[in-house]
């Protein structure tokens, strides 16, 4: 019986991965929107700001949005828009990521979770090479410091790959075995371009021309880190 139940535990967390459909121009866009809401939000909240010197050490952006539901099998199912700095240090287009997280034991309950990702040298950004990407085991993350923590920043802390600015929104409880990622999500970038260039090529080229829906992030980026 005992073997039993594990089987089906198993089987339920398998069928409880999302099946996603094909992604469209209007889904893209609306992704988009989302993380440029995102990061307006944190750098509103004097609570949750980043600091502005650690934006200009950025060599790249993650801007994630995730919900999760749950009950003994949990699925953190959610996207995010990836952007780097360039050789010139100019910053690139946006490209468009898929994050998830399964996990399995006790938990009850839903939560939205948003995080943005600084990452501080050139190689961790193009880790998105692959297919997927293991925050704190492909590149080591720590908690980043706070706008209120900005006079007492730690080179220390600012040396390491990812810095990691989250907050979550509902009520979630429970202990869990989990484990998470972020993986390249070409077919939705393929759609918010219309192009069949992919991650790599819009990251580090200039051969896109920014539509108007994403300037809005693109300008709001360049903004906060110079």
């Amino acid at each position: 019986m005992k073997k039993l139940f594990i089987l089906s535990l198993v089987a339920s967390f398998c069928t409880a991965v999302p099946v996603y459909a094909a992604a469209s121009h209007g889904d893209s866009i609306e992704k988009i929107e989302s993380c440029e809401a995102i990061l307006q939000e944190f750098m509103a909240d004097p609570a949750i700001a980043i600091p502005v010197e650690v934006l200009r050490r950025a060599r790249g952006l993650i801007i994630a949005n995730q919900a999760r539901a749950g009950f003994v099998i949990g699925v953190k199912d959610g996207y995010a828009a990836l952007m780097v700095r360039r050789q010139d240090n100019s910053w690139s287009l946006p490209v468009l990521l898929s994050v998830g997280e399964g996990s399995l034991g006790f938990q009850i309950g839903f939560t939205k979770t948003e995080t943005i990702y600084v990452l501080m040298d050139d190689e961790t950004p193009r880790k998105f090479f692959k297919e997927r990407f293991n925050v704190g085991v492909d590149a080591k993350a720590v908690a980043g410091p706070r706008f209120s923590e900005r006079e007492h920043l730690d080179d220390k802390v600012l040396s390491n790959p990812v810095l990691v600015y989250t907050r979550n929104k509902g009520l979630y409880a429970g202990l869990s075995v989990k484990g998470g990622w972020l993986a390249r999500n070409d077919d939705a970038t393929r759609a918010l371009y219309f192009t069949t260039f992919t991650l790599p090529e819009i990251l580090y080229s200039d051969w896109l021309k920014a539509p108007d829906d994403v300037v809005p992030l693109v300008n709001l980026v360049r903004s906060l880190a110079p």
